[in-house]
C-alpha cells in the first residue's frame, strides 16, 4: 500500500470504529480488534482474548456517550509510524459532536494496529490524554 492509501484505509477504519462506539454496536466494536488485545491506561490495564470479552469491556461506553448526548465521533489522525511491514502505531485525537451540533473536546489515544488483507485491527490501545 502507498502512503495515501494507508491514510485513507486508516481514516475509513476509524470512521467505522467511531460509528460503532457512539451507536453502541458491540459486535462492530469487537470486530475492530485483533485478539488477544490490550488496553493500557495510567492506572489500569486489561486484556481480552475473545470478541465477547471485547464487547463486555465496552458495555458502559454507549450509555456514557448517550448521557453526554454525543452522536458522532471523528478520529483526527495526528501521526502514523510504521513499526513493521504489518504493524502501525497511530496517534488519534477523537473529536465528538453532540446532539445540538456542538463540538465536544475529545481524548487522545495511540493505537497499535495490525494491517491484514481484512484491513486494520487494534492490537493495543493506550490513552495518552
Amino acid at each position: 500500500m502507498n502512503a495515501s492509501t494507508d491514510l485513507d484505509t486508516l481514516a475509513d477504519f476509524f470512521d467505522r470504529y467511531g460509528v460503532a462506539l457512539t451507536s453502541g454496536d458491540l459486535p462492530a466494536i469487537a470486530g475492530c480488534y485483533a485478539l488477544p488485545g490490550l488496553v493500557v491506561a495510567d492506572t489500569y490495564s486489561f486484556s481480552f482474548t475473545t470478541p465477547a470479552a471485547v464487547a463486555l469491556s465496552f458495555v458502559g461506553a454507549a450509555p456514557d456517550y448517550q448521557s453526554r448526548e454525543l452522536v458522532a465521533a471523528h478520529a483526527r489522525i495526528e501521526d502514523v509510524q510504521q513499526v513493521s511491514a504489518l504493524l502501525a502505531m497511530v496517534a488519534v485525537e477523537w473529536e465528538f459532536l453532540d446532539s445540538r451540533g456542538q463540538a465536544v473536546p475529545g481524548e487522545r489515544y495511540r493505537y497499535l494496529l495490525r494491517i491484514s488483507d481484512d484491513g486494520p485491527r487494534i492490537c493495543t490501545v493506550v490513552r495518552t490524554g
